[in-house]
C-alpha cells in the first residue's frame, strides 16, 4: 500500500468518527472566537493592546497601529478568516487563510518574548492544522497526486460511528500538556521582559544575577532600548 493510500485510509477512518467531527466544529468555533474580537478592534481603528510603547511588542503594535489601512487590512483578514470558519461550506478556505496569520503571531510572540500568547498561539496552530487535515481530501485537486473525487474519499452516512476515540483524546491531552510544560520551561529559564516593569522586577529575585536582571528590566521598560541590546547587556553582566 502506497503512502498516499495509507493517508487516505487514515483520513477515512477519522471521518467515520462523529466525535472527531464534533472536535473539528469545536476548533472552528474556538479559532473564530480568537480572531473576531481582535479583528474588530483593528477594523474599528482602536489599539489592540495597552502595552506601553517601550515594551518590545508594545512598540511594534504602536507602529502597526499607525500604518493606516494596512492595520485595517489585518483586521479584515482576521474577521474574514473567522467568518469563513463558522460557515461549513467555507471552513476549509477559512482554515487556509487563518494559518499564515496565526503562524505569524506565534513567531512574533517568541521573537519579542511576549508571554501572553506563548501558550495560545501554538495551540491555535495545532487546531488549525487539525482542520486542514480534517478536510485534506479537498486538496487532492491542488497537489500532484491521484485526483480521485473528494466525495469518494469520505465514508457513507451509514458508516459513521459514535465510538469514543480514547487514543485520540489521550493524544490531544498529551500534546496540550507538552506545549504547556514547554511554555512553563521557557518562562522559568528564559529572560522575559514581561508586560510591565512591576511584573519584571519580582522575577529577578530567583535569577542567577538579580542585579543584572533588574538592570535588564530598567533597560526594557524605562530606557526603552531594543530587546536585543538589553539581552546583550545582560549577557555581558553575567559573564
Amino acid at each position: 500500500m502506497s503512502f498516499s493510500a495509507r493517508l487516505d485510509r487514515l483520513h477515512r477512518q477519522a471521518r467515520q468518527n462523529r466525535w472527531l467531527g464534533l472536535f473539528a466544529v469545536f476548533n472552528r468555533v474556538a479559532l473564530a472566537a480568537g480572531f473576531l474580537p481582535a479583528g474588530y478592534v483593528k477594523i474599528n481603528g482602536e489599539r489592540f493592546t495597552d502595552l506601553h510603547n517601550l515594551h518590545p511588542l508594545g512598540g511594534y503594535l504602536e507602529a502597526l497601529f499607525h500604518t493606516g489601512y494596512y492595520y485595517t487590512f489585518i483586521g479584515v483578514a482576521q474577521v474574514t478568516a473567522a467568518v469563513l470558519l463558522l460557515i461549513p461550506r467555507t471552513a476549509t478556505l477559512g482554515a487556509v487563510l487563518y494559518l499564515p496569520i496565526i503562524v505569524n503571531i506565534c513567531i512574533l510572540s517568541f521573537a519579542v518574548r511576549f508571554q501572553g500568547s506563548l501558550l495560545t498561539a501554538p495551540l491555535m496552530i495545532l487546531a488549525n492544522l487539525y482542520l486542514l487535515c480534517w478536510d485534506c481530501h479537498k486538496f487532492r485537486l491542488v497537489f500532484p497526486w491521484n485526483h480521485d473525487l473528494a466525495e469518494a474519499l469520505l465514508p457513507a452516512k451509514e458508516e459513521l460511528t459514535w465510538r469514543f476515540p480514547w487514543k485520540f483524546v489521550l493524544g490531544v491531552v498529551a500534546t496540550v500538556v507538552v506545549v504547556f510544560a514547554s511554555v512553563v520551561f521557557v518562562m522559568r529559564n528564559a529572560l522575559m521582559p514581561m508586560n510591565r516593569i512591576t511584573d519584571c522586577r519580582p522575577r529577578c529575585a530567583g535569577s542567577t544575577d538579580p542585579g543584572a536582571c533588574l538592570e535588564f528590566c530598567e533597560c526594557v521598560h524605562t530606557r526603552g532600548e531594543t530587546l536585543d541590546d538589553c539581552l546583550e547587556a545582560y549577557g555581558r553582566a553575567v559573564e
